[in-house]
């Protein structure tokens, strides 16, 4: 029995113990039931539909406690498309010539993203990378680029996984001790705002105008602090959404367009950053 736990003394085994211990019992009838498991080791239980409840409070708790451990105090997210390339990558995921030039044109928002990237982590250097601590989803593609730029400086940065049909593998540039893996896209998205202190958001498809839609409601109505909410690339953006014809529809209130700033350059995006926050 090890006494000594994290919060304080403690009389009892820790749960590390039970498990090894439970591995040691002799093989029997009883003991290889699937009853006998630990229900805490047992998959089989922990995957019921009744336990749901409990797997969305363990995939909220365990990226919390690991960035906490850390030392993660604030974070700046980049959302965008999957599907962008690297200058002079392959537009692998065109259908046709018209999306294949479209996207060769918007490679040059891989490099502003890795360029912002790296920007962000030096300046997170300068607090032991505990604040502006680059995250994205993990993906490739604009989150890749994000991860990359981080790693260009030598910074660590976070990458939040999911399982998808077609398995999304994290990128090789997220810092592996910070790559998370989740099941819930409710609870992905709670990690992407918890500590969020700017958002840059790139060219991208649903996912990434469901994050940008999802993060403006909560600051629209109150329910999140105001921050930074960076549009790279105005020409996209003002094709894609018509938020000034939203305004003038009474959908939204003027004001409302406000909560969007629009950058070109990774240097026009750090420049709001520090003028918002005054570094």
């Amino acid at each position: 029995m090890n006494p000594i736990e994290k919060n304080g003394w403690t009389p009892f085994p820790n749960s590390q113990e039970a498990v090894k211990q439970a591995a040691e019992v002799p093989v029997t009838p009883q003991t290889t039931s699937d009853a006998y498991r630990l229900a805490f080791t047992d998959n089989d239980f922990l995957t019921r539909r009744e336990l749901r409840p409990v797997r969305l409070q363990l995939e909220l708790l365990k990226p919390e406690m690991v960035l906490e451990d850390r030392g993660v105090k604030s974070t700046v997210v980049l959302f965008g498309g999957a599907r962008i390339p690297e200058p002079g990558g392959e537009a692998w995921a065109a259908k046709n010539e018209l999306q294949k030039k479209n996207l060769e044109a918007n490679a040059k928002y891989y490099e502003e993203a890795r360029q912002f990237a790296r920007m962000c982590s030096e300046y997170s250097a300068t607090t032991y990378y505990r604040e502006f601590v680059v995250v994205t989803g993990g993906g490739p593609g604009v989150m890749e680029a994000g991860n990359r730029g981080a790693q260009d400086v030598g910074a660590p940065s976070i990458g939040l996984n999911i399982v998808l049909p077609h398995e999304q593998a994290p990128n090789l540039y997220v810092t592996p001790e910070l790559c998370f893996n989740f099941h819930y896209f409710a609870i992905r998205k709670m990690h992407f705002l918890m500590r969020a202190k700017a958002f840059a958001v790139f060219p991208g498809g649903f996912g990434t105008m469901d994050e940008l839609f999802e993060t403006m409601t909560l600051i629209q109505t109150n329910r999140m602090d105001p921050v930074p909410l960076l549009l790279f690339g105005k020409e996209f953006w003002s094709k894609a959404i018509n938020i000034d014809y939203l305004a003038e529809q009474g959908t939204i209130s003027p004001s409302d367009v406000d909560l969007l700033t629009f950058v070109d350059t990774a240097d026009e995006a750090w420049d709001e950053v520090k003028r918002f926050y005054s570094l």
